[in-house]
């Protein structure tokens, strides 16, 4: 594993401050946003129309919500609309969130082994097009070494997702992350999910302590330990209360996106309800 020192020079001259997003004043500087996965059960107006409800002005756009794809479809499928789709489809898409007084500070598209250097290269198009100054990816730990180049050309910081399952080249253990950030550049970065990693049986703010400066945003979901639920906010094992606090007491503008996961009946009302959970812990 890096030591730190050797880790933070790699890191030397990334400035989170640079891609700062105005926070609302009602969570203290602490940057409370939304993936918008969240609300997969809607299309990306109505979206929009819940988000605006919720006020919640800055977020980390899911695919879903860009892409027309719906349930299980061909891979070459998803590719060719890739390829071909008209750049413009993101600038519109970008225009209408803004208008909604919604910020894109992140784009989710999930780099795989597979990809080719041309649909790697229009996931920098698509986040750059729509105003994202990061991409998050569901990726292979190797996959980065065929990123780094496209990140560093596009100037685009890449978060590497983590999910729970500890399996082979993909990312859940601190060394997952360490290992695809070894000998890369400064844009092959970190999008830490929180309540996965509890789910692992990790501790996010230890991480975050040690490796802030290559952490380009979190997500914030409360998991049980030991490959557990995802819970109510409050009723899992994920410290989301130390997670805010620190932010706050440190001053970090690292997004905190609110990723719902759970079941309930109203989608809406339980976002709002972690908005709410969130917005005490940094009153």
């Amino acid at each position: 594993m890096q030591t730190r020192r050797t880790f933070l020079s790699a890191a030397s001259g990334l400035a989170l401050s640079a891609a700062r997003i105005k926070a609302d004043k009602n969570f203290k500087g602490v940057i409370i946003g939304a993936q918008t996965y969240s609300l997969r059960d809607r299309d990306s107006d109505a979206a929009i129309k819940a988000l605006n409800e919720l006020g919640i002005n800055t977020v980390e756009m899911w695919s879903g919500h860009a892409e027309p794809f719906k349930g299980r479809v061909d891979p070459k499928e998803v590719t060719d609309w890739r390829l071909k789709v008209p750049i413009t489809h993101f600038t519109d898409l970008r225009k209408k969130f803004n208008d909604a007084g919604i910020t894109i500070h992140a784009y989710n598209y999930s780099f795989r082994e597979n990809f080719s250097d041309k649909e790697i290269a229009r996931g920098f198009e698509f986040a750059n097009a729509l105003g994202a100054k990061v991409i998050t990816a569901s990726s292979n730990v190797t996959t980065a070494k065929k990123v780094d180049p496209w990140a560093k050309k596009a100037k685009i910081r890449v978060g590497m997702h983590n999910h729970s399952r500890i399996v082979k080249n993909e990312f859940a253990t601190p060394e997952d992350f360490l290992e695809a950030m070894k000998g890369m550049s400064k844009y092959i970065c970190v999008n830490l999910d929180i309540g996965h990693f509890v789910a692992a049986n990790f501790e996010p703010v230890k991480f975050m302590e040690q490796y802030y400066d290559r952490i380009v945003t979190l997500h914030i979901k409360d998991r049980k330990k030991n490959q557990g639920d995802n819970m109510p906010f409050g009723q899992g094992d994920t410290p989301i209360k130390d997670v805010l606090t620190w932010l706050k007491a440190n001053r970090q503008a690292i997004p905190a996106n609110i990723e719902y996961e759970y079941k309930a009946p109203d989608t809406v009302a339980e976002i709002r309800k972690c908005v709410e959970y969130c917005r005490k812990i940094v009153a």
